[in-house]
This record gives structure tokens, C-alpha cells and sequence, in this order.
């Protein structure tokens, strides 16, 4: 059964789409397209929900101009960290996958019959096993994604404060050229001091 030539369509705008998580809520379309058009040219940028969205990461697919822009920033991306909004996370790129796409259409026109599985079933206790199994991922992919925020806090509250230190020296250093303490300690100590 050949695929419709809408499908056709659909699969040559996934391989020119790259998925981009770990984005920070503050991120917008404005921010997300300048951000990668240093790479190539967006065409589109489409926000996508996760499942980790109550630790404040988000997603988008970017559609970039040919699957060839997308390969190189996927592979410049994986080479060094792109910080997006001065956040201390770096966001992570990876091809798009067909199932990422909410609006994606069919492949074939085939009809999905749904039904509920009688407990007397023979694959009953396997699907019950299954559905355990897929919960208690989604608990251990939380509870990692929680772990992974509090070390970016604990690291955006350290660069933070570095920041804060070495602006406070400045500010001493300037003052202290400023104020002619820097010349009565050079004349003081018989020191030669460039001023640059």
C-alpha cells in the first residue's frame, strides 16, 4: 500500500525540521528564530507541549529552508552548548520524528478500531503490565527532570553571584582610579602602573 502523497509531502518537512527542548519558558518565537537563523533560515517555529512542563521545560520544532541546514545545526549544536535567553541551560537539537507532529496525516487510510480488553483476555495481564511499566517511567522521567532543575537553579544562583562579586571589584578598581587613590599608592610604593 503506497503512502498518500500528502504523507509524501509531510515526511520531506520532517527531515527539515529539527526538534529543540530544553527551553526555558521565557523563550518565544522571536527569540527561538533569531537564535537559530545564525545557522541557517527558519521557515517555521512551532511550540510543542512536554510532559515535563511543570519544571519549566519547553520544546519547539523548527522548520528550517532544507534538510541539509537542519543536519548542521543539529551537529553544531551537539559540538558546543547555544544558550538561548541567558539561561544556564543549553537547549539540546535532534531530528524531528513523525511523532512529534500533532497535526501529522496518515500514512495509509486505514480505518483504527479501539476497544476495551475483557480481563479474561489472554494479553490482559500484559497490557496491565505494560501500562505499570509506561506510569512508572513518566515517574522516573519526572522526578530526573526535578533533579536536573534544582542543579540549574543551584547553578544560575551561583553565576549569579560571581557575577555580582567581580561587578563589586569593578566598581572598587573604578572608584579607586577615580578618586586618585590608585596615583598616591603608585607615587607611595615608586610602582609603574600602565593605564590601560
Amino acid at each position: 500500500m503506497e503512502p498518500s502523497t500528502e504523507y509524501v509531502a509531510f515526511e520531506e518537512k520532517v527531515k527539515k525540521t529539527i526538534y529543540i527542548d530544553n527551553l526555558s519558558p521565557q523563550v518565544t518565537k522571536a527569540v527561538l528564530e533569531n537564535a537559530i537563523n545564525q545557522f541557517g533560515n527558519v521557515k517555521d517555529v512551532l511550540f510543542v507541549p512536554t510532559y515535563f512542563a511543570s519544571c519549566g521545560v519547553c520544546a519547539a520544532l523548527v522548520e528550517m529552508e532544507s534538510a541539509k541546514q537542519a543536519e548542521e545545526i543539529i551537529s553544531e549544536m551537539g559540538d558546543s552548548p547555544l544558550m538561548i535567553s541567558g539561561m544556564p541551560r543549553p537547549v539540546r537539537a535532534q531530528k524531528a520524528q513523525v511523532e512529534m507532529f500533532e497535526d501529522r496525516p496518515k500514512k495509509h487510510q486505514r480505518p483504527i478500531v479501539c476497544r476495551w480488553m475483557d480481563p479474561s483476555h489472554q494479553n490482559f495481564e500484559l497490557a496491565k503490565k505494560i501500562k505499570g511499566l509506561t506510569k512508572k517511567h513518566a515517574a522516573e522521567a519526572q522526578y530526573i527532570m526535578e533533579l536536573q532543575h534544582e542543579e540549574e537553579e543551584k547553578l544560575h544562583k551561583q553565576q549569579s553571584e560571581t557575577l555580582k562579586t567581580n561587578y563589586k571589584k569593578y566598581e572598587l578598581i573604578d572608584s579607586a582610579q577615580a578618586d586618585g587613590n590608585v596615583k598616591r599608592l603608585k607615587a607611595e610604593y615608586g610602582m609603574t602602573l600602565n593605564d590601560h
